[in-house]
């Protein structure tokens, strides 16, 4: 995968089109426990950004070098830096084949799509999709939302699709809806979600890090050096602890999955190779209304177990 450094600037204010403003607050109702964060873009500030570009699509297709978001600003010691399943994932999204498909089941005529990123981290899948949507889905036009457990994740997606929205080209009408801290798709209302995307915590462990305290992490910053490292270590657990098989959390969205989705909507979940994915779309396929599951992108031939891969969940 190839880089190279380049400076954007851009400062223009972008707000919801009329249809988002009438749609959203109907589509995504906060349940119990959930709630909004930095759900204004204008209030939000970044630091301005030396993106890289990316090579957009698999090794077997080629296509326009499109502009990875910065995450510059983002603090890694409580958010999962962008790696090998991040950028597979933004390979995938933007792969020819992908494109035209999306394009194709999202037309210009329909109305604005509404995209989910569960466990955003650092923002950088969702702003790829926001400041993107004209090469991704064939239409100007997205709304995003991203949804975590941390609080900090929370802050740093809305600074990074914020300040990718803003470096946007002149005829993106994308818009950053908000972030949600909360549990997968728990807060949604059903059938709100059109496109929905997932790094979830895939690495087979003994058990999953202990939420039970997160808030009280989130709301302090006076931390001796012991404590420090304890609140990092574990919000850095929950982007890559996945329990038992590492499919305690997949397992978790997968049954929220038929009832989240609008009709039209679709998912795209990564997976390693312990997560057995042969057998997760088979699982897929096997639920009542006719679903399919294709394995839409790899990491090819990458050491071991490690091996990656993006289902794409669907009903046609």
């Amino acid at each position: 995968m190839s880089y190279q450094q380049q400076r954007h600037n851009a400062s223009r204010e972008h707000r919801l089109p009329c249809s988002m403003d009438q749609t959203i607050p109907r589509l995504i109702g906060l349940a119990k426990g959930s709630a909004w964060r930095y759900s204004s873009a204008a209030d939000q500030t970044a630091t301005e950004s030396h993106p890289l570009e990316h090579s957009g699509g698999n090794s077997s297709n080629t296509s326009t070098m499109i502009p990875t978001p910065s995450t510059s600003h983002v603090n890694y010691n409580r958010v999962y830096e962008p790696a090998e399943d991040s950028y597979l994932l933004l390979d995938t999204l933007s792969a020819p084949a992908e494109t035209a498909w999306l394009a194709d089941r999202f037309p210009a005529e329909s109305a604005t799509p509404l995209a989910f990123e569960i466990g955003c981290g650092s923002g950088v899948v969702l702003a790829f999709v926001a400041a993107n949507a004209e090469s991704l889905l064939g239409r100007p036009d997205v709304a995003t939302v991203g949804i975590d457990v941390n609080d900090f994740a929370c802050k740093a997606t809305a600074d990074t699709v914020s300040l990718a929205i803003k470096e946007a080209a002149p005829t993106n009408r994308s818009a950053f809806v908000g972030s949600i801290h909360g549990d997968l798709m728990t807060s949604l209302t059903p059938g709100a979600v059109d496109v929905l995307i997932c790094n979830p915590p895939y690495v087979p462990t003994e058990e999953l890090p202990n939420e039970s305290n997160l808030d009280d992490f989130a709301d302090r910053e006076d931390f001796g050096s012991d404590e420090a490292f304890e609140r990092d270590s574990k919000y850095l657990a929950l982007a890559y602890a996945g329990g038992v098989d590492g499919m305690e959390v997949t397992n978790r969205l997968l049954e929220q999955l038929p009832t989240a989705l609008s009709r039209r909507g679709v998912a795209y979940i990564l997976l390693c190779h312990q997560n057995r994915p042969e057998m997760v779309k088979e699982r897929v396929r096997a639920w009542p209304g006719g679903w399919s599951a294709e394995t839409v992108g790899s990491s090819g031939k990458k050491a071991g177990w490690e091996k990656l891969s993006i289902l794409r969940i669907w009903r046609p």
